[in-house]
């Protein structure tokens, strides 16, 4: 097995890459010219990264799947997260850095709500490509950020970096959006893959076996990351996949009720439900009736 390089601080991570450190919570690095201190296949980090990479510069991979990362595009790697990196010795780095650490927005705005910011969860095959003008304001964020670092630190410093790493990151947030709109035709065969397998899975005997299709299980299934699915989903629907499953539900439930020879008890089984009165609670909750008042009207 592959050894694992830690690297736990911002300052190791200067270190590794030979930059000089300047404040033990946050860098900005040019990568330009620069080599790695060592060889490593695997890495794992203590502290939060964005790579903005300018040009193909090796293979990094999160999971199973594998990106070559091409130019003007965005990486966001979170704390504790293993990636795999083709670092050897034709590795020749260019493009640039944000690191911080968790330690540098903790009790700042940002920090409250740095876990709304799901694409650091996102796998590789779902980073950030970037326009030329969207690149732009990137480097602007960095060089603002740098800009705070080379001042040195004073009682202004934490509050100034964790805003423009926050204002960066609502850019990316934005350039996001824009990437899930220009891709409506991917993201479109993505929900019908999504409806094709609901049907499939509901047809077959795995509800009775497994349970309910949970999130994760259909994101999986799709070759996407929880959170990339999760934003899909609702960007596309206006729905949150849980709330896309649970009308799934519904509505082959109102058509199972209609068959009298079935009790309530055994379509829920056969919807996945465990419990008859869990199910019975979400029909009431999405159409005001119960299963029974339901097949009464009807």
């Amino acid at each position: 097995m592959d050894n694992i390089l830690r690297i736990d601080t911002v300052s190791q991570h200067d270190a590794f890459y030979h930059q000089q450190n300047l404040h033990p919570l946050v860098s900005v690095i040019d990568f330009t010219g620069r080599t790695p201190e060592m060889y490593a296949s695997k890495m794992n980090f203590g502290f939060y990264a964005v790579y903005l990479k300018d040009v193909k510069c090796g293979d990094m991979k999160y999971g199973r799947h594998t990106y070559d990362y091409q130019d003007r595009t965005l990486v966001f790697v979170a704390p504790g997260q293993i990636i795999n990196v083709d670092i050897n010795q034709d590795y020749k780095p260019q493009g640039y850095a944000l690191l911080f650490h968790p330690d540098l927005v903790r009790g700042t705005p940002l920090g409250k709500h740095i876990e709304d910011y799901n694409f650091f969860s996102y796998e590789s095959k779902e980073a950030l490509h970037l326009s030329e003008k969207e690149r732009k304001i990137v480097l602007d964020c960095f060089e603002k950020i740098r800009y705070e670092l080379e001042q040195g630190t004073d009682k202004h410093s934490r509050t100034l970096i964790s805003s423009n790493i926050e204002l960066f990151l609502n850019y990316c947030m934005r350039f996001y959006d824009r990437q899930f709109i220009t891709r409506q035709d991917v993201n479109r065969n993505s929900l019908e893959k999504f409806e094709t397998l609901l049907s499939d899975y509901f047809q077959s005997d795995k509800a009775q076996v497994i349970g309910l299709p949970s999130v994760s299980y259909c994101a999986d299934q799709l070759h996407l990351s929880a959170n990339y699915f999760g934003d899909l989903v609702k960007k596309e629907t206006g729905k949150t996949p849980t709330e896309y499953i649970q009308l799934k539900v519904i509505n082959l439930a109102k058509e199972k009720i209609l068959d009298p020879g079935k009790s309530i008890s055994e379509i829920a089984f056969e919807l996945g439900f465990k419990y008859p009165q869990h199910f019975t609670r979400l029909f009431k909750k999405s159409t005001g009736l119960t299963p029974n008042d339901y097949r009464s009207l009807n």
